[in-house]
């Protein structure tokens, strides 16, 4: 069996990403992770979180490989089989699937930054659509913010991301929130973690009494 592929980054951030996950969710939950990538993320919180159950998804049916592997390797009851999701098209699950049950977390990492724009879209209606009425929706990536310089990091990354594909780039998160409110959701928690990355945290708009 050949080896899944390894992410150095994922290696490094996977391990401050827990530490926020544990502060600010329940102790137990249904947890759809978008983009999984080498599924090294999901192997380590369903370790790390063994009271949740984790549903693994990715676009790209060669990544659904590494994914599988990795669980496989784990021996983790919690983790469900992979499944392929592009996050621009709808609806993500079959009504009435185990998949399109309401989730207490949509976990998104290292997508909107190399996806096209579209996808941040598509990203927040399908995340309004499937969580549960306490869920919250977390990205992380890196992300340019008004009123704060960018650090020299980041702008060459999101140089570089551009030159590869003009529809790639470093997301602004005015225009990120500005995605969210049309579908009814609204940035909570912001939590800065190395490497000039941030973890957000967005959950349904309160309503007024």
């Amino acid at each position: 069996m050949a080896q899944p592929d390894h992410s150095p980054s994922a290696e490094r951030n996977k391990h401050p990403i827990l530490e926020v996950l544990r502060s600010v969710l329940p102790a137990s939950g249904r947890a759809l992770e978008i983009a999984s990538g080498t599924g090294q993320h999901v192997v380590w919180f369903a370790q790390g979180m063994p009271e949740w159950t984790w549903y693994p998804t990715e676009v790209h049916r060669g990544a659904l490989y590494n994914i599988e592997v990795r669980a496989t390797e784990a021996d983790l009851a919690n983790i469900e089989i992979a499944q392929q999701l592009d996050v621009c098209r709808e609806p993500w699950f079959a009504p009435g699937s185990a998949m399109a049950q309401p989730y207490q977390l949509v976990l998104c990492i290292n997508m909107l930054h190399i996806a096209p724009w579209a996808a941040c879209a598509a990203l927040m209606r399908g995340a309004a659509a499937s969580l549960a009425d306490d869920g919250v929706l977390v990205t992380y990536g890196p992300y340019f913010e008004t009123g704060i310089a960018p650090t020299e990091s980041n702008l060459a990354f999101d140089a570089s991301l551009r030159a590869h594909a003009p529809s790639f780039g470093i997301r602004q998160l005015d225009d990120v929130a500005a995605e969210a409110g049309r579908f009814g959701l609204e940035l909570r928690a912001r939590h800065a973690l190395p490497a000039n990355n941030l973890l957000l945290v967005w959950a349904r708009k309160r309503t007024v009494a």
